[in-house]
């Protein structure tokens, strides 16, 4: 068997060989000599035709007249050497006049590879031409292998690339999974250190800070197999330095992670981008060799921080760790997020549960007291009835303060609260507070030390709300503060603030209790620690008003049984001579009682309400109707022809509303003046009875003393 020529090796694919001249029978011996090479020949029968062929086509080889008519030989090469694509084609003149020195020169300086005069020997022809057809065809052959292997090698690194990323889709799905099994804290950082080892690290750790949903900072670590001579969270710290731990803080409070690798921008495959890290650098002698440590975020605040390290397995951190690992900690993020607005959800069930409690403690309190009271006024003994008196007076009260402490927390938290800011004196608000809160300090036997400001200070407030922010905390720390105990109350003027100053030698506040003291239904202890009961929104109102009056408020102590200290900061008014503070006056029932009688009407579909209402200003003087529906209210009207008419807003048939409007529309409807008598008292609730046509809004329950001066007041309006 003969061995095969090196033509045989070439590929299948043919050359092209251009042939230019301008006569035909050159060709036709051209292709006679050149056929048997089995390649393209291609003709053309000018230098411009030429220049077309090579602008269409790649050639091995080109044989080209010197001596044509128009765009000679030496004209052609010129053109086609000056493009690039046919820079570097071989040229071979063919030419009749070889002895033309300066002609063969210039034709090597254009890049001919050789001359031939005619007549052309075949042989050496074709020899020449196969050399040029076997060198183009061995170097197509080799550009074939080169992309070849480039496509190899490409089709690898994409294979790679795909297995990489395989690799962490199913890890990062795994992962979401095992992160979606459980609510619990605890449980979810555990999870969290246990499916980054050893997939992303060596060892792992979840550090979760102290904050409004958790009490106490949580730090959980892990360590795989591998790892095994890492038990803790040493293998961190290094020789004691603490540069981890300064890590962690720094990357909680920029969110930014941290990292000991330059990681490359560019992760591969379908892997996510790494994040951006700042360059971490890692002590001598610590215990990894390789850290990342990146930001748990969610709701655009930090929850926590994860930290990876490699230290036995010798590996490091690039970019495609890097990424997997920060998809990683996104998804811990919302875990983590999950798993403390769950706990949130718990506690605040949990209180809500004891408030509720304490609500209907609170509320049988008086209960009890009221009812033997009414009992006591069937028996006819005037002291009795006197005692009794006494102490329905004072349990209304109480459940009065309690529903409206509730009212005010819902109205500051909805925003619906409106404050009469003026120029307040800041020794009367302090009088009136002490003035509200000795009984309760009395009953105690307290001492209580009051140290004014010496000179006159005001500020911009609400004078009553104000008095109500001292009031409770007097209040608050005779509650907490065993009987017989110190009570102080202070105000200094410090800079451009007015600050006031609770103290009491009472149980003190716990340290972990102190950021969540002025939170709805918190307080100490348990039930039988509180014996003046309470629904533990006090301290919320003193916040949230103050709060409203641009300042702050702040609590200290030092723990149990040490006493506590609240401050309360308030801005200086900047012109103390603008405005007036306020002048406070209990109203004399005797001076405001009305000087005529007035015919009164009283609609309101609680029977009791009405009957009692109606008693009460029949005993002021008045002639009074009572009626229990909308409908009864506007017939009654009609005929009774009232100087005012109390309705109550919630009433079957007709509601109070609907009832007032129908009154305004009689011809003497515009006569009375008509009261909206209602428990409901928010802003839309007053709006409402305005456009119905209502002139005064009151709130139940209103007192005796309230209800005269009132009708004094209204009396004076319309006079």
């Amino acid at each position: 068997m003969s061995r095969p020529s090196k033509t045989d090796e070439l590929p299948k694919d043919r050359a092209n060989i251009l042939l230019v001249d301008d006569r035909a029978d050159k060709h036709v011996v051209y292709r006679s000599i050149l056929e048997e090479l089995g390649q393209n020949l291609i003709s053309a029968k000018s230098g411009e035709e030429a220049l077309r062929e090579v602008l269409k086509n790649e050639f091995a080889v080109i044989l080209l007249d010197v001596n044509m008519p128009g765009m000679d030989g030496l004209e052609t090469a010129a053109m086609i050497r000056s493009r690039k694509r046919s820079a570097h084609v071989p040229i071979i003149f063919i030419t009749a006049d070889y002895g033309d020195e300066v002609r063969t020169a210039r034709g090597y300086s254009l890049g001919a590879v050789d001359f031939m005069v005619s007549p052309i020997v075949p042989e050496i022809l074709r020899t020449k031409v196969k050399v040029f057809v076997d060198l183009y065809l061995l170097a197509q052959l080799a550009k074939q292998q080169a992309r070849e292997r480039g496509q190899l090698a490409a089709e690898r690194t994409a294979r790679a690339a795909a297995e990489r990323a395989n690799e962490a889709s199913a890890f990062l799905a795994g992962a979401s999974v095992a992160l979606s099994g459980s609510l619990n804290l605890g449980a979810t950082t555990r999870e969290l250190v246990r499916l980054a080892v050893p997939f992303l690290a060596d060892v792992a750790a979840v550090t979760v800070p102290a904050g409004e949903n958790l009490e106490s900072p949580a730090e959980v670590v892990w360590s795989g197999e591998v790892a095994a001579e890492l038990p803790d969270i040493e293998a961190f710290a290094g020789a004691g330095s603490g540069w981890w731990r300064d890590a962690v803080d720094r990357v909680m409070a920029s969110g930014t992670g941290e990292s000991s690798c330059a990681a490359d921008a560019s992760a591969a495959g379908n892997a996510p981008r790494a994040p951006p890290t700042r360059h971490l650098e890692i002590p001598q002698g610590a215990r990894v060799d390789a850290v990342a440590v990146l930001p748990m975020v969610a709701r655009g605040r930090a929850v926590g921080v994860m930290s990876f390290g490699f230290g036995p397995s010798r590996r490091t951190y690039d970019a495609h760790l890097l990424a997997i690992a920060a998809d990683l900690a996104d998804r811990a993020a919302i875990a983590m997020d999950n798993a403390l607005l769950y706990k949130e959800m718990r506690e605040q069930d949990r209180r809500k549960n004891e408030f509720l409690a304490m609500l209907s403690h609170e509320l049988r309190n008086p209960l009890a007291p009221i009812t033997n009271a009414v009992h006591m006024l069937g028996t006819g003994d005037p002291g009795k009835i006197e005692w009794a008196k006494d102490v329905l007076d004072r349990q209304v009260k109480q459940m009065c303060r309690l529903v409206d402490d509730l009212l005010d927390v819902s109205r500051i938290t909805h925003g619906k609260i409106d404050l009469k800011f003026e120029a307040v004196d800041v020794a009367k608000v302090i009088g009136v507070a002490v003035e509200t809160a000795r009984p309760f300090i009395d009953s105690r036997r307290h001492t209580l030390e009051v140290n004014p400001p010496p000179d006159p200070v005001r500020v911009r407030g609400d004078f009553a709300r104000l008095a109500q922010v001292l009031a409770n905390l007097l209040n608050n720390a005779a509650k907490y503060t065993d009987d017989g105990g110190q009570i102080s109350l202070g105000a200094a003027r410090e800079g451009s603030e007015i600050v006031f100053r609770v103290r009491d030698s009472g149980m003190g506040i716990p340290k972990e209790a102190l950021s969540s003291i002025f939170e709805p239904f918190r307080q100490l202890g348990s039930a039988a620690d509180r014996p003046q009961g309470g629904l533990g929104v006090g301290l919320t109102l003193v916040k949230r008003l103050v709060d409203k009056h641009g300042g702050a408020v702040e609590v200290k102590s030092d723990g149990l049984a040490t006493g506590s200290e609240f401050v309360v900061r308030l801005p200086l008014l900047v012109d103390v001579s603008s405005g007036a503070p306020p002048e406070v006056h209990i109203a004399d029932v005797g001076e405001a009682a009305p000087r005529r009688r007035r015919r009164i009407l009283v609609a309101d579909d609680n029977v009791d309400l009405a009957t009692s209402m109606g008693l009460l200003l029949e005993l002021m003087g008045n002639d009074v109707r009572v009626t229990h529906d909308g409908v009864a209210a506007v017939a009654v009207d009609s005929e009774f022809r009232p100087d005012v008419v109390f309705l109550d807003i919630g009433m079957a048939k007709l509601n109070g509303l609907e009832a007032c409007r129908h009154i305004r529309r009689k011809p003497w409807g515009k006569v009375p003046v008509i009261v909206a008598l209602t428990g409901w008292g928010q802003a839309e609730d007053k709006h409402r009875s305005r456009e119905a046509g209502f002139d005064h809004h009151l709130v139940k329950p209103i007192e005796p003393a309230m209800l005269q001066r009132f009708l004094a007041e209204i009396e004076t309006q319309t006079a």
